[in-house]
């Protein structure tokens, strides 16, 4: 008979290399609005595919949609300004 035993410590070892670096934690801070607006158009059209179609969903996917691509719009020029490209 075999004993199935855990490797717990392997899976949440602490290593300094696994930690996320300051640019990277910049990087995310700077794409939050983005990353929320995409949770927002995937919330609005799960709720418009949960029940039949109408006006109201709709215009709520549209109104997400275009909020996730002026974000990516905003980030896309700042990152092309930082670099030092123009927008």
């Amino acid at each position: 008979m075999k004993h199935i035993v855990t490797v717990q410590e392997a899976v949440t070892a602490f290593e300094p290399w696994m930690e996320p670096t300051d640019a990277e934690l910049d990087a995310i801070d700077r794409e939050m609005p983005l990353i929320l607006a995409d949770v927002d158009l995937i919330d609005a059209q799960i709720t418009a595919m949960d029940h039949g179609a109408n006006e109201v969903d709709a215009r709520r996917v549209r109104r997400t949609l275009a909020r996730v691509l002026t974000e990516y719009r905003i980030l896309a020029n700042r990152t092309t300004d930082t670099v030092g490209g123009a927008a």
